[in-house]
């Protein structure tokens, strides 16, 4: 049996990573478009790090396009190649799959903030409980990095040589968490969104400075950020409407949106970002899969 499943990738938060697992193999990807293939093995007692906490290990096998699923599933091979099996079984799932999976990393991991103890940031996520004793305990947030989701600052900043808006908004939440960080494990039910700041980091900041850093980081990351589910109509529509001057990568990332708040504006995206390609311009790669 095929288990199908969608988590966040952290940290920092890149993408919402769909997963299709078999007991032998699982398939990954980030933007529906590409998938890693892996092979799951049981762990060798005393094999180190790459071992799992559930007692399996997993290795990388191949890298496939959607588009060559079907190839795989008739012919049990790729451009004259054999496929083994645990990939055709895989292929022969997604071929006809309907994305995205459902979200299933309901155990989370929040840096807290200082003053009142509520979750700050979110640190990792995990889909079962048993894994949340394999994650280091850390209590620094990481923000996506400048090289991946570089943000454009004005010319004063440039001027006094300013550092990217990505990591001055980590130095804000590292001084929000105070000089003795605390992090916390929640086990999050589904409607259980009150006190959890719906975009992954609160936005609710005292200075004008530390406001504005991560009104830009977010309005950056929209694309990501609405891969999330369970977002509500307001923060989901504040959100497309951001990632209209990201045109490019709103078009990666659309077919793993679980909702859509304003499909005109999206569609209009989604135009723009189909001129842009068609005269050679391309998006910001996604970065590498962290989902155990």
């Amino acid at each position: 049996m095929i288990k199908a499943y969608s988590q966040r990738a952290l940290q920092p938060y890149s993408a919402q990573v769909q997963i299709a697992e078999s007991d032998s193999a699982r398939a990954l990807t980030m933007d529906g478009e590409i998938w890693e293939f892996q092979y799951i093995y049981s762990a060798v007692p005393g094999s180190g790090a790459s071992a799992k906490q559930d007692g399996r290990r997993v290795f990388r096998a191949a890298h496939i396009r959607q588009r060559d699923l079907d190839e795989i599933v008739q012919e049990g091979s790729l451009e004259g190649e054999p496929v083994d099996e645990r990939i055709v079984e895989l292929a022969s799932f997604l071929v006809g799959v309907r994305l995205p999976f459902p979200a299933a990393d309901r155990y989370e991991y929040w840096l807290l903030d200082a003053k009142d103890g509520f979750p700050l940031a979110l640190i990792f996520s995990c889909v079962e409980a048993p894994q949340m004793s394999s994650f280091p305990k850390v209590t620094e947030w990481t923000a996506l990095p400048a090289a991946q989701m570089p943000i454009a600052t004005s010319e004063l900043e440039r001027t006094r040589s300013y550092g990217p808006v990505n990591y001055r908004l980590e130095r804000c939440v590292a001084e929000r968490a105070g000089p003795r960080p605390e992090a916390q494990w929640f086990a999050r039910g589904a409607r259980d969104t009150r006190d959890f700041p719906a975009l992954l980091v609160r936005e609710d900041w005292d200075g004008e400075e530390c406001n504005d850093l991560c009104r830009r980081y977010l309005d950056r990351q929209s694309p990501r950020l609405l891969m999330l589910h369970g977002l509500s109509h307001d923060d989901r529509s504040r959100m497309e409407l951001a990632a209209k001057a990201h045109a490019l990568d709103v078009a990666r990332f659309y077919p793993l949106y679980p909702a859509i708040a304003d499909r005109d504006t999206v569609d209009r995206i989604r135009v723009e970002a189909q001129l842009r390609m068609a005269a050679g311009e391309q998006a910001h790669t996604v970065g590498g899969f962290s989902a155990r």
